[in-house]
C-alpha cells in the first residue's frame, strides 16, 4: 500500500499534475493514489522523484497498514 494520496495532500499537488508529469491517464494515478492498484517499482521512484520525496514516503509499513484495516473493517479475530 502506499501514501501517495496523503504526500499529494500535504504538498497542495493535484492527481492531474501528477498525471501529466508522469505521462500517465488521470484514471492510472488515481487508481495508485486510491490503492486499487499498485504502482510498479519504477514508476514509484518517478513518483518519489517528481514530488521531491524519499521513496520511503510514499510507502506504508505492513504492520500499520494491517492495523489499519483491521480497525476499519472491525475484522473479528478468532484463534
Amino acid at each position: 500500500m502506499n501514501r501517495i494520496k496523503e504526500v499529494l495532500d500535504e504538498k497542495g499537488i493535484k492527481q492531474t499534475w501528477l498525471a501529466d508529469k508522469l505521462g500517465k491517464s488521470y484514471n492510472m494515478v488515481n487508481s495508485y493514489v486510491q490503492n486499487r492498484q499498485q504502482p510498479r517499482l519504477e514508476i514509484l521512484y518517478q513518483i518519489a522523484d517528481i514530488l521531491e520525496v524519499e521513496i520511503s514516503e510514499l510507502l506504508i509499513e505492513k504492520a500499520k497498514y494491517i492495523a489499519e484495516t483491521e480497525s476499519k473493517y472491525k475484522f473479528n479475530k478468532k484463534i
